[in-house]
């Protein structure tokens, strides 16, 4: 036999085992809310080719290629569990397993490595949290089908409606065709109707009412049979605690704004300060996509390095904000056309670090320059350090922090030598190190971080939200802090 009839025979057993986990990974999704993930990355509603290109992936930041042949045998002892609602890391307990000297079997290392969530220990599940986006943009459509996917069993976030200003003929019609298809993010995974006699868009079986209106005061959601909600503003319009208070009416807990806060409206960046979230605080803030994308990195260095003073340079895309050919605009160099030009600009990301670390001592200044492409950015975080370091060790660190640190679903790694920022469009974490350009130099540090502003930003939004509601279920194995 050949080298080449070696490897094709090999990819076929590869393609069979990965499509006997499919069935599985699905049922522990619907039937008891238990996600699985790879390394942080999710296999639920995944096709063969993706199951083995995840596995593939770990090799990025691993070291080695992980093999369905490894992993598949945990996943069988999942279904032999009687698991609660909970995230289960199927890389995390191959390479633990590895590195355990007991002589356990598969079943017996799994069923102590997930002890947390099985039989007295585990959480209950909970009742469906509803959720409400006022605004359908750019970001808004992210969020609408993070939300459609994650639905589950339905015991999760359910997204219950979206209010949106009067758009005439067809509106619903073609809102609906923008969340089916988008230029960057390819089409919808899923099914999509309409009913405009009910003014009601059915994704993926999700009824989601379609409300008109044109300011917050109009509308009382009990009478569409919503309670206790979670709205979700991405129009960016009220951003301090009295604008964004209007939108505390009938059926509307609490208020989660997809820009940054100001005033005493807490900015929140999930993995780093979430986890200060008061119970009884209705009004919050996710930040920027630049402010997710920097703040997790940052503490992971100043946590090991200490971090004296820094400046980030965001290399940004165009957004909606800015023209598409040269027009008046608010801004002095917004209004020139962002298909066209390189773009100088404020950014409010350095600022927001305050909030985000407020016990992070250093200086953080910023700048950005908005660029011609569609989606996804790059900030560079120029740090000094309070001690030296080489390259290798921050290297070496930065990969450990992305694979098994409480920050691995914020911090992605990546060694491959010709990434470019189309490769990161649709990556689920706040940002990416990319080792190849790191640049270190004594007590110097250059981290240059990729990150898709919407789809990584989008992700990072949902997961304040689950924590809110109280769906943010725990992750097995633990991860030590």
């Amino acid at each position: 036999m050949t080298v080449n009839d070696d490897s094709f025979t090999n990819w076929k057993i590869r393609e069979e085992i990965a499509e006997s986990m499919i069935p599985l990974i699905g049922k522990l999704h619907r039937e008891q809310d238990v996600t699985v993930l790879l390394h942080s990355r999710s296999l639920v509603n995944k096709s063969v080719v993706s199951i083995l290109k995840t596995h593939r992936f770990a090799r990025q930041i691993a070291g080695a290629e992980l093999s369905v042949t490894e992993t598949m045998p945990f996943l069988e002892a999942l279904t032999a569990l009687d698991l609660g609602p909970s995230q289960i890391d199927l890389g995390m307990l191959a390479t633990m397993y590895k590195a355990d000297d007991r002589g356990l079997s598969v079943a017996e290392f799994t069923a102590e490595a997930v002890a947390g969530a099985t039989g007295a220990n585990k959480i209950e599940r909970r009742e469906p949290r509803d959720v409400v986006l006022y605004g359908f943009g750019r970001i808004g459509r992210l969020v609408a089908r993070l939300l459609i996917e994650k639905a589950g069993s339905g015991n999760g976030l359910r997204l219950r409606a979206i209010v949106v200003r009067g758009g005439g003929a067809q509106d619903i019609v073609k809102r609906a065709s923008l969340l089916r298809r988008d230029s960057i993010h390819g089409q919808f995974q899923g099914t999509i109707t309409v009913d405009e006699d009910t003014s009601t868009i059915v994704a993926n079986g999700n009824a989601i009412k379609v409300i008109y209106a044109d300011d917050p005061s109009h509308v009382d959601y009990t009478e569409h049979g919503i309670r206790d909600a979670i709205l979700i503003d991405n129009t960016g319009k009220w951003r301090d605690r009295e604008g964004l208070s209007k939108h505390l009416r009938p059926g509307i807990e609490k208020v989660v704004l997809t820009a940054p806060g100001k005033g005493d409206v807490p900015n929140i960046v999930h993995g780093v300060n979430h986890d200060t979230i008061k119970p009884d605080e209705q009004i919050l803030s996710c930040a920027s996509c630049t402010t997710n994308a920097i703040v997790p990195p940052l503490k992971a260095m100043d946590d090991e390095y200490g971090v004296l003073r820094g400046h980030v340079e965001t290399v940004h895309s165009f957004t909606n904000d800015q023209n598409l050919l040269d027009n008046y605009h608010k801004s002095e160099r917004r209004g020139r056309s962002a298909p066209l030009n390189m773009v100088i600009t404020e950014t409010g990301a350095a600022s927001a670090v305050a909030k985000a670390l407020p016990d992070l001592k250093a200086k953080i200044s910023g700048s950005s320059i908005r660029v011609p492409v569609p989606d996804v950015s790059i900030a560079i975080l120029n740090l000094q350090l309070a001690r030296e370091a080489t390259r290798e060790e921050v290297h070496d660190y930065l990969r450990e922090v992305s694979l098994t640190s409480p920050l691995k679903r914020q911090i992605d790694f990546i060694t491959a030598p010709d990434a470019v920022s189309s490769d990161f469009i649709g990556s689920r974490h706040a940002s990416i190190v990319d080792a190849g350009a790191l640049k270190v130099d004594g007590d110097n540090a250059i981290l240059y971080l990729w990150y898709d502003n919407e789809f990584g930003y989008s992700c990072q939004v949902v997961r304040v939200v689950q924590h809110v509601s109280g769906v943010e279920y725990p992750t097995y194995p633990a991860t030590a802090v």
